[in-house]
């Protein structure tokens, strides 16, 4: 008789996107797939072996059934995706070029370069989907916002009060009101020293934060805790060293899963009881998958070229402090691209002048 195990949970809502991902060889297709920080850690999560919940208003345009049908290839459950009332899907539009010193970057298009109207850009879901959302919550180990809203924090609330971990990742600090509540319940508040040095008091008094960590881009991050009641000082971990920099976007969406993944499968008891040491290690193994992650194009790239089994060898490799390049399977194919909603009747249009304007 088989034993069914059962699989952490992780819901989450935020930005979920689709990415049209420009590489540095011009004459490579533009490739599209499921984004956004919400997009990537649900994705991540379920490919570590979670069940992952995105909490989204997809309509059912051609980006929202891109992204879906993405996101069902990973086996992420779609169950919230199309939440009332629906809209447009958040397009990205990423560029990948060379520095003046050869070394890869990225930058990110709003705007879409063949007919200048903006993109769909993120909506949050509403108060009026969180009613049935909330009783699937009770069963969660992981809550996920990246966007705040009066229904996230609702959602988040219910998820914390289930025993879940609510994890916060603001990209910004945009209402001082909603930012306050956010870190009044979430109990990891992860963000980037570039983006949000000054994110502040997650450790002040009053708030729920038992994490908070602050990354520090090819420097590593460095975090403190309060798992035993008191504060503690900064300590620093290190990036690891990467083999072969092809893009570092999504890199810092993989740390968020490899660490959820080790510190947050049980829920708020797992993770208090976790200590030190754990908790060092659930980072440390965060950034080994953020180190791989660098290898590819792309937020996910990786996971559409690399066999599973290759990739369990290559973090345990990096972890060991000897990173190697990983057999890439050219036969895994990877989704096509999606055309501007304002310019539909040109298909081709949107990948095609995005690459020029680089």
């Amino acid at each position: 008789m088989s034993i069914v195990i059962d699989r952490p949970k992780i819901f989450g809502t935020g930005l979920v996107a689709l990415d049209l991902v420009m590489g540095l060889d011009p004459n490579t297709p533009v490739q599209s797939w499921a984004g956004g920080t919400c997009g990537n850690v649900m994705a991540i999560m379920s490919y570590l072996g979670w069940d992952a919940y995105p909490i989204a208003r997809m309509n059912g345009d051609p980006a929202s059934e891109r992204v879906r049908t993405d996101l069902s290839s990973w086996n992420v459950h779609l169950d919230f995706a199309n939440c009332a009332p629906t809209g447009h899907t958040p397009i990205i539009i990423q560029q990948i070029r060379r520095g003046r010193d050869g070394t890869p970057t990225h930058r990110f298009l709003w705007t879409c370069p063949h007919c200048g109207q903006r993109l769909p850009s993120y909506r949050p879901v509403t108060q009026a989907s969180v009613e049935t959302i909330v009783p699937h919550l009770q069963s969660s180990s992981v809550f996920f916002l990246d966007r705040l809203s009066r229904a996230a924090l609702t959602l988040a609330e219910s998820a914390a009060s289930a025993g879940a971990v609510v994890v916060f990742e603001p990209s910004g600090k945009t209402d001082d009101k909603l930012f306050a509540e956010a870190l009044g319940l979430a109990h990891v508040v992860k963000y980037s020293d570039q983006r949000l040095a000054d994110a502040g008091q997650a450790m002040s008094e009053g708030t729920a934060t038992r994490v908070e960590i602050q990354t520090v881009g090819a420097d590593g991050l460095r975090y403190r805790h309060r798992l035993d009641g008191k504060v503690s000082s900064w300590i620093v971990v290190p990036a690891f060293p990467v083999a072969n920099l092809v893009d570092s976007c999504g890199s810092g969406d993989w740390c968020t899963g490899g660490f959820l993944m080790k510190a947050a499968g049980s829920g708020l008891n797992g993770l208090m009881s976790i200590g030190e040491a754990g908790l060092n290690e659930a980072l440390r193994f965060g950034q080994a998958l953020a180190a791989w992650n660098c290898g590819f194009e792309g937020a996910r790239g990786g996971m559409y070229l690399v066999s599973r089994p290759d990739f369990d060898r290559q973090i345990r490799s990096i972890r060991e402090g000897r990173p190697t390049l990983v057999a890439i399977d050219r036969t895994i194919k990877v989704g096509a691209s999606v055309a501007c909603p304002a310019c539909p009747d040109q298909p081709d249009k949107l990948p095609r002048a995005a690459r020029s304007a680089a």
